[in-house]
């Protein structure tokens, strides 16, 4: 029996987190650039931040998918902290809504559709002519496995309604609140999903392993809830590891409020209170066929309260988090990248807006470089791992200001601005692909690290020679972007100049080397592969050149293009 339990267990909870997986994909597809459109547009009324945290959770069925998004979007400057607080806040309320899908397998035969569900979503898979036909399919396909290994689940854990000793065992858990709520933490920090959790506590007190008195069953369940919302918050913590204080800060407030609100609660759950309040409010009598709504409730109730408790404190929450996760003297907040939407009605104003936030993307873009090189030269993989990150920023920044140019275009503007609107455009393009370049750099320098390959001083020498050059001709860029500098332009083309001479130079240079012996075919194919790039990043910034002295209009001059990833 205790075999058969424990293959049931490990295989239902396996069907269910890869079709939660699943159906978390698929709904992020299906969602897509809505979900990010949401999140994007926060303002700063709190109460919209926590309504666009739950219904984003609800869309995408993971709390900790949002969470680490919004780790993401403050790692980007995308979000202040305290906005990130309150969408943290309705994350948690949204993470409820996997506790009511499940609590269906007690009030209804939820599992009966499963596998109908599994052939349909394979089916749409196989043959779906478009994208979105082939994602619907996926999401049938998630829950259709979701649900197949609950009822797994449900059946494996059915002999414990017959073991008196783990219904013992588990009932002197539960009414231990504090070993409980340890308890649910610990089983979630290991599955990385609260919505598992949950939904084995659910099938547990169905099955009748706390007991067949529902209410002290319930009771029993409350304490493994409230652990499990401490435990949810390692995902978001892991996730803001080496990324910028504000995203640490936004991720250490997750688990302060999940903290807090659990030891505030601990006494309402500890007399009995809270279990009394779940059964005032929950329509239907407690039952084995309506414990998991119970359970459901309780969850529910747990982080609504706790929301709206926290809600008008957030400057609180906001000062803890500050007071525990101080800055050091290596952190650099980033600031979020405001383009004022009314400004759109003054369109010359607009424009100029859309300038300072280029020249800030350019700087980005540099910095992402520069991690790039350093990572490469030194064998650093916290560089290369930053080099990421700053990456993401670059790409938020092209996200917003190309969203913006294009409302702006919408506008009725002056002719030297219709002309100069699509040049920008192509700027924050090149200065994209620039961050791109820089990722396959620190991929490159990963490369070199897993195979332990070390550069002659040779190569050593010209690494530098090259950093020294693209960081010279990012000056003149950015002067010229600033200040509208043709003469900072043109020097930067004769930086372009002399790095495609660097180019051919180093590549026959090293290629003689590896003919002498002195570099290894590996080393030569890694030492070309940066040169190759950080030229191809010279290309685009001399796109953005050619745009300045042209007065960010064509005047007959092609961009040049660069091709490669």
């Amino acid at each position: 029996m205790v075999k058969e339990m424990i293959f049931g267990t490990v295989g239902g909870l396996g069907l269910f987190l890869f079709g939660m997986g699943l159906l978390s994909d698929g709904l992020k597809k299906v969602a897509g650039q809505k979900v990010r459109k949401l999140l994007s547009a926060l303002t700063k009324r709190r109460i919209i931040a926590v309504l666009v945290g739950a219904l984003t959770t609800c869309l995408i069925q993971s709390s900790s998918a949002t969470t680490v998004m919004i780790v993401g979007f403050v790692n980007a400057g995308l979000l202040t902290l305290k906005q990130a607080l309150c969408v943290v806040l309705g994350a948690n309320i949204g993470t409820t809504f996997t506790a009511w899908l499940v609590s269906g397998l007690g009030v209804f035969e939820i599992t009966i559709y499963s596998l109908p569900a599994v052939g349909i979503g394979v089916l749409m898979q196989m043959v779906g002519k478009t994208q979105k036909i082939r994602n619907i399919g996926q999401i049938l396909l998630g829950f259709g496995i979701l649900f197949t290994g609950l009822d797994f689940m449900k059946g494996s854990f059915s002999p414990l309604q017959d073991s008196e000793r783990v219904q013992e065992a588990l009932i002197w858990l539960g009414q231990n609140p504090l070993l409980a709520v340890l308890a649910g933490a610990i089983v979630t920090m290991l599955l990385q999903s609260s919505s598992a959790t949950i939904a084995m506590v659910q099938i547990l007190a169905f099955n009748g392993a706390f007991g067949s008195d529902w209410t002290v069953a319930l009771r029993v369940a409350i304490p493994f809830i409230l652990g499990d919302n401490i435990g949810t918050t390692i995902t978001a913590e892991i996730a803001s590891i080496r990324t910028s204080l504000a995203a640490r800060r936004t991720a250490r407030g997750h688990t302060w409020f999940n903290v807090i609100g659990v030891l505030y609660m601990l006494p309402l759950v500890w007399f009995g209170l809270f279990g009394n309040i779940v059964e005032s409010i929950t329509p239907f009598g407690l039952s084995q066929g309506t414990i998991m709504v119970h359970i459901a409730v309780a969850h529910s109730t747990f982080n609504v309260l706790n929301t709206v408790i926290f809600l008008p404190l957030i400057h609180w929450l906001e000062a803890i988090v500050v007071k525990t996760v101080p800055a050091k003297a290596k952190d650099a907040i980033a600031k979020p990248v405001v383009l004022e939407e009314h400004l759109l009605e003054t369109p010359v104003i607009a424009m100029d807006q859309a300038r300072r936030a280029i020249v800030r993307m350019a700087k980005t873009a540099r910095e992402a470089v520069n991690q790039a090189i350093e990572g490469l030269d030194e064998d650093d993989r916290g560089k290369l791992a930053l080099t990421q990150e700053t990456e993401d920023a670059v790409d938020n920044f092209q996200y917003e200001i190309t969203s913006y140019l294009a409302a702006l275009s919408r506008k009725e503007l002056s002719a030297e601005l219709s002309v100069e609107l699509p040049v920008l455009l192509h700027t924050v393009n090149d200065l994209e692909r620039v961050s791109d370049h820089a990722v396959n750099i620190a991929e490159i320098a990963e490369r070199k690290i897993e195979q332990k390959i070390s550069f002659s001083d040779f190569a050593q020498t010209e690494a530098a020679q090259l950093k020294n050059e693209a960081n010279e001709m990012f000056d003149y860029i950015s002067a010229a972007l600033e200040n509208n500098d043709i003469e900072a332009a043109r020097s930067a083309l004769n930086n372009e100049n002399n790095l495609n001479r660097m180019q051919m130079d180093f590549r026959r240079s090293h290629v003689q080397r590896m003919t002498d012996g002195v570099c290894s075919p590996q080393s030569g194919l890694i030492f070309i592969d940066l040169v190759d790039n950080i030229e191809k990043i010279g290309d685009h910034l001399t796109n953005i050149a050619q745009a300045v002295i042209g007065g960010l209009r064509w005047d007959g001059v092609e961009p040049k293009i660069s091709t490669g990833s």
